[in-house]
């Protein structure tokens, strides 16, 4: 019986390990809109828009509050980073 509870413990922890992960890839995704004539871009959420929607309706819920503050934790970081998806008009 000791070896069941330790399976099901080991795979509800990849579980988490797996959701996290894309909570945080979720979370970093911005589009960000540049103009041609105007020099700034304006930055939208999309992945934290997209993430939010998962995790207040997945059926599967670990912690919804860790889940939300790592969602933001990346958009923050995502916002900082030069990486997401650019849009040019």
């Amino acid at each position: 019986m000791a070896k069941s509870k330790q399976t099901a413990t080991s795979a509800n922890g990849g579980a988490f390990i797996l959701k996290l992960v894309l909570y945080v890839v979720l979370g970093s995704l911005w589009l960000k809109l540049n103009s041609n004539n105007m020099s700034t871009s304006f930055p939208l959420p999309l992945g934290l828009v997209v993430g939010l929607a998962f995790a207040s309706h997945e059926h599967f819920q670990i912690d919804r509050k860790i889940e939300y503050a790592v969602l933001i934790v990346a958009a923050l970081i995502g916002l900082m980073a030069p990486y997401g998806l650019f849009l040019s008009f």
